[in-house]
């Protein structure tokens, strides 16, 4: 693991046990998936250049526009190998879009992924088959040497 590596999962790691809150970024207080990778990006001395729009709680938004997907693209960079610490994405149910965030983290039985979850917070949960098919993107956070 690199030196950014390490950093990064380092801040994602400080984030277990916040609680969930919609549409929250802070740590310690409240945050969803989205106030996950933004407060994690601000910490490690990103800076959040445009509002966040409204957003509903659940995996599905009205139409059927991948924004997350997009923004994702346009201030991440996509990889086709994702490594610790980067950012994967989720489609939740098979006709939704793509709607759900969590870090990639190293651990001794394997990948796990750290997220928030609506009832129980940030939590690091096991990246098994049923959580990876599910993946449909992997971004790495921007001047991040890998």
């Amino acid at each position: 693991m690199t030196q950014d590596q390490a950093r990064v999962v380092h801040a994602v790691r400080g984030w277990l046990g916040t609680p969930f809150a919609h549409q929250g970024r802070l740590k310690g207080v409240g945050c969803d998936c989205l106030g996950l990778v933004l407060g994690v990006w601000e910490e490690l001395g990103g800076a959040v250049t445009q509002e966040v729009p409204a957003y509903t709680p659940d995996w599905d938004e009205p139409g059927r526009a991948e924004v997350l997907w997009r923004a994702c693209g346009s201030h991440l960079s996509l990889t086709d190998v994702p490594v610790a610490g980067d950012v994967l994405l989720f489609r939740m149910h098979p006709r939704s879009v793509a709607k759900h965030l969590g870090f990639l983290v190293p651990a001794p039985g394997g990948d796990t992924l750290v997220h928030s979850v609506t009832r129980y917070g940030v939590v690091q949960t096991s990246l098994a088959a049923p959580l990876r098919r599910r993946q449909v993107a992997a971004f790495r956070l921007p001047g991040l040497e890998r």
